[in-house]
C-alpha cells in the first residue's frame, strides 16, 4: 500500500494568507471608525464584521475536519479491500 505524502505550504504562500488577512481586516475596522455615524452604529457594524470573522474560521475549520476525515475513512476502505484481495490472491496460489 503506498503512504500518500504530505501537503504542505510554502513559506511564501502562507504569509500572503496571513498578510491578506491581517490588511482586510485591518482596513475594514479603520473604514469603520472613520465612518461619520453615532458610535452605536460603529459599534454594530465592528460586532457584524467580528461575528463574520468568526463564523468564516469555524466554516473552514469544519470543512477541513470533513476533508481530512473522509480521507481517513478512505484510506481505512482502501487497506480493508486489499487485504482482501490479497487473501483471495493468495488462497488461488495455494
Amino acid at each position: 500500500m503506498e503512504h500518500p505524502t504530505v501537503q504542505k505550504d510554502t513559506n511564501a504562500w502562507i504569509f500572503q494568507v496571513w498578510a491578506s488577512f491581517l490588511l482586510a481586516t485591518g482596513i475594514t475596522i479603520t473604514g469603520i471608525v472613520y465612518l461619520p455615524v453615532d458610535l452605536w452604529m460603529k459599534s454594530f457594524l465592528l460586532m457584524g464584521m467580528l461575528f463574520t470573522l468568526g463564523s468564516s474560521f469555524t466554516l473552514s475549520k469544519t470543512i477541513r475536519d470533513n476533508h481530512e476525515a473522509r480521507r481517513l475513512i478512505n484510506r481505512v476502505s482502501d487497506a480493508k479491500a486489499e487485504k482482501i484481495l490479497r487473501e483471495y490472491e493468495l488462497r488461488d496460489v495455494a
